[in-house]
C-alpha cells in the first residue's frame, strides 16, 4: 500500500480489491463483550482482534466509536492503539476510522488531529461542521488522511437542526454542497441509510464523493434501497458500517459474509 494515499483512495483501493464497501463497526461496548474476555487486561482489544481476524476477507473498513473506549478511561485508549496498531500491522490495505465527531477551535483541533492521526494513527476521523471550515483545518489539510463530515446523520431526532430551511434548501444540503465544493480534496461525508430520500438528493449535488453511511443493521437501514441511492458512476462511493449486528453475532464471519454478498447484489 502506497503511503502516498490518502483516506479516500485508500479505501476505493481496498474496496475493488476484495469487491466489498463494507465497514465493520468495532462497537465494543465492554459490557457486550463476551465475558471470556474479561479475564484479559485488554479485553477490548482481544476482542477487536478476534472480530478482525474473522471478518477482515469481508472488511474494506473498520470503524472504531470512541465512546466505547474514552468511557473505560486509559484502558481503553491503550485498547484503541493496539487495535490501530495491529491493524497496520496485519491489515494495513484496509481503512481505519476514528469514530469521535470532533469539531473545535483551530489549537484545539490541531491537538485533536495529532492526536489520532499521529498518535493513534486513523487514517480517517468524523468532523462536526458546525463551526466552519476554519475549524477543521488541522484535519483537512492533512493531505494523507481523509475528514468525514457530518452531513445526514441516521438517528431519528437528526431533523432538529438539519431540515431547517436556510434560503430554500434544507441545512444538510448546504453542508454537502459548501464541503464538496469548497473543502473537499480529502473530505468524505456521514449520511445515514435511514434517510434515502435525502442521500439521493445528497448523491446528485456532490457527484461521486464518498459517504460513510451508518444506520444498516440494528437501526433499520436498508440495504438495497441504500446502495439504489446512494452509489457513485463508479459503483462505489459508499462505506456501509454495520457494527452491532456483526460483531455481536454468534458468528461474525458469515453476518460480514452476508452483509458484503447483500451489498454486492444490489450493486
Amino acid at each position: 500500500m502506497s503511503v502516498l494515499l490518502n483516506g479516500v483512495e485508500k479505501f476505493n483501493h481496498r474496496a475493488d480489491a476484495i469487491e466489498s464497501l463494507l465497514c465493520v463497526g468495532l462497537d465494543s461496548d465492554i459490557k457486550r463483550v463476551p465475558v471470556a474476555y474479561w479475564a484479559d487486561e485488554h479485553a477490548q482489544f482481544a476482542f477487536n482482534r478476534a472480530i478482525i481476524e474473522q471478518t477482515h476477507p469481508y472488511a474494506a473498513a473498520y470503524k472504531l466509536n470512541m465512546a466505547f473506549y474514552e468511557a473505560r478511561g486509559e484502558a481503553g485508549w491503550r485498547d484503541v492503539r493496539s487495535t490501530v496498531k495491529y491493524l497496520r500491522e496485519h491489515h494495513p490495505s484496509i481503512l481505519t476510522i476514528c469514530d469521535a465527531k470532533r469539531g473545535d477551535i483551530g489549537s484545539t483541533s490541531e491537538a485533536y488531529a495529532r492526536a489520532i492521526f499521529d498518535d493513534l494513527g486513523f487514517d480517517a476521523v468524523t468532523l462536526s461542521p458546525y463551526l466552519g471550515r476554519e475549524a477543521l483545518l488541522p484535519f483537512i489539510q492533512r493531505t494523507d488522511k481523509a475528514s468525514i463530515i457530518l452531513c445526514r446523520t441516521s438517528n431519528p431526532g437528526a431533523g432538529e437542526f438539519q431540515d431547517l430551511i436556510v434560503e430554500n434548501k434544507p441545512l444538510y444540503l448546504h453542508v454537502a454542497e459548501r464541503v464538496s465544493r469548497e473543502w473537499n480534496c480529502n473530505c468524505m461525508l456521514v449520511v445515514g441509510a435511514t434517510y434515502p430520500d435525502d442521500m439521493r438528493q445528497i448523491r446528485a449535488a456532490v457527484g461521486d464523493m464518498t459517504f460513510l453511511v451508518p444506520g444498516i443493521g440494528d437501526q433499520g437501514g436498508d440495504v438495497a434501497t441504500t446502495v439504489k441511492a446512494g452509489l457513485n458512476r463508479d459503483r462505489k462511493g459508499l462505506i456501509i458500517n454495520s457494527s452491532r449486528s456483526i460483531i455481536f453475532a454468534a458468528d461474525p464471519a458469515a453476518a460480514a459474509r452476508d452483509l458484503c454478498a447483500e451489498i454486492n447484489r444490489s450493486r
